[in-house]
């Protein structure tokens, strides 16, 4: 294989930069499958950056570690392929898809055979970032983690080339892969930098914003309806569509309720997506992760062993980031929100409610964002873990000597969260959310004219 087509084995990530590195719409894949494994989200994966996924070819027994397929079998695929005519199902074929986290060796060894662009797990999911980036700071992560991923494949090419494995090359003398490798380090410690200034602006920003709000998090597995329930308790409008890894980057808004409550909407998990690629979300992630209450998203609508896997999955992504993070109190700041009631039935709910209670989660809340179900419920529940339980307090009016009842209702409003207040001849009457340490303290403070109804 000539050094032109190192492009192929990188599934065009780091060394393409034209629109086919974001644009995959109509493109035509083989899916290549081993043990008759559960491909649907895979497959769904596929399906939205609109690849066709032709055929799924399988094959029992031991993966090889080089080729992924048995040699054998992946030589049929490819002289396949290359014999397609205009009425052949495979006619057009330009991807192949491999339903694992391969290692560099087999891309390349898949590859070496076929001659066609070769992704796997990794790959696909870096291309659907790629399509989904937005912002100059999702970019720039994305860009980062396409090329961590590229450079381990072409460390291969390079060995392979320089140690004679691969026909055609020889120990001396500098590649094209070798060169193209020296390009793509020097980029990423550029980009390295750049994030680094970001990571510490955004830490900055984070600490501004903890002094003047409360912050609430909103996290789970991919397409889990953190988007939907964004929009709806904070009013703003961001991208909602039922597709996977529609959010990269972190969106902030306020609930619309409560102008001192902060939400993150961030990044959804996925299951085996490598550490060293989620590390370069990791400024995303913060967003949540510090938070002062994380809403855990789950989507009720699945089959109950599909909450389960993608329930422990984002708990221990969660946990794992949180340690590094030295938030080791993370799973004390956790409720568990059970989404999307309007597709689920009280039978599997039931069952859902029993798994879930076996995982440490006593309280969960069921809501719709559709429907509009349940909200009433978390947003009290919100305002309560945050600032404490509803209730009344009175600001008896005082002599002329002493400070004002408007004064008071000031340094109330700087204690604690306010839903209302209105004033009467006597006083004033303020509806709050507060905790007992708080109201205490309002009391040591003013004495009388403090009075809790």
């Amino acid at each position: 294989m000539a050094d032109s087509n190192a492009d192929l084995l990188a599934g065009a990530g780091g060394l393409v930069t034209d629109e086919t590195q974001s644009d995959h719409q109509g493109r035509k894949a083989l899916l290549l499958v081993r043990n008759n494994e559960d491909c649907s989200e895979f497959i769904a994966l596929a399906e939205t950056m609109g690849i066709n996924i032709i055929e799924r070819v399988e094959q029992r027994g031991r993966i090889d570690p080089k080729w992924f397929m048995g040699q054998g079998k992946l030589q049929d695929v490819a002289e396949e392929l290359a014999s397609t005519s205009k009425e052949h199902p495979w006619n057009g074929v330009d991807l192949l898809l491999l339903h694992t986290n391969a290692t560099p060796r087999q891309l390349v060894g898949v590859n070496d055979v076929v001659g066609i662009e070769v992704w796997d797990r990794v790959r696909l999911l870096l291309a659907l970032f790629t399509a989904h980036a937005s912002s100059v700071e999702a970019r720039t992560q994305v860009r980062i983690a396409r090329l961590q991923s590229d450079r381990t494949v072409l460390r291969e090419v390079v060995n392979q080339q320089t140690t004679g494995e691969r026909a055609g090359y020889g120990g001396a003398g500098r590649t094209a892969a070798g060169s193209v490798l020296a390009n793509v380090n020097r980029e990423l410690t550029a980009l390295r930098k750049r994030q680094r200034k970001h990571v510490k602006s955004a830490a900055e920003r984070r600490r501004q914003r903890k002094e003047h709000a409360m912050t609430v998090g909103l996290a789970g597995y991919t397409n889990a309806g953190k988007s939907s329930l964004f929009r709806r308790l904070s009013g703003k409008e961001v991208l909602v569509e039922d597709r996977l890894f529609s959010t990269l980057e972190s969106t902030l808004g306020r609930l619309e309720s409560s102008p001192r409550v902060l939400l993150a909407d961030t990044i959804g998990f996925i299951d085996g997506l490598p550490n060293a690629t989620l590390e370069a979300f990791r400024a995303t992630l913060a967003e949540a992760i510090e938070c002062d209450l994380l809403l855990l998203l789950v989507d009720v609508g699945d089959s109950i062993d599909e909450i389960e896997r993608k329930l422990l999955t984002s708990i221990r992504e969660l946990t794992e980031r949180a340690l590094k993070a030295n938030e080791t109190s993370i799973m004390e700041r956790i409720q568990l929100v059970l989404t999307k009631s309007d597709t689920a039935d009280s039978k599997s709910l039931d069952g859902i409610h029993t798994m879930i209670s076996e995982h440490g989660f006593a309280n969960p809340l069921l809501i719709s964002s559709h429907t509009g179900e349940g909200m009433d419920d978390l947003q009290a529940s919100i305002l309560n873990t945050l600032f404490g339980p509803k209730r009344t307090l009175y600001i008896h009016h005082g002599e002329p000597h002493e400070m004002a009842s408007e004064a008071i209702l000031s340094r109330v409003y700087d204690a604690v969260y306010v839903h209302k207040h209105t004033i009467f001849e006597q006083g004033i009457e303020v509806r709050i959310s507060a905790s007992d340490e708080t109201i205490s303290i309002l009391e040591s403070n003013h004495g009388k004219r403090i009075e809790l109804k």
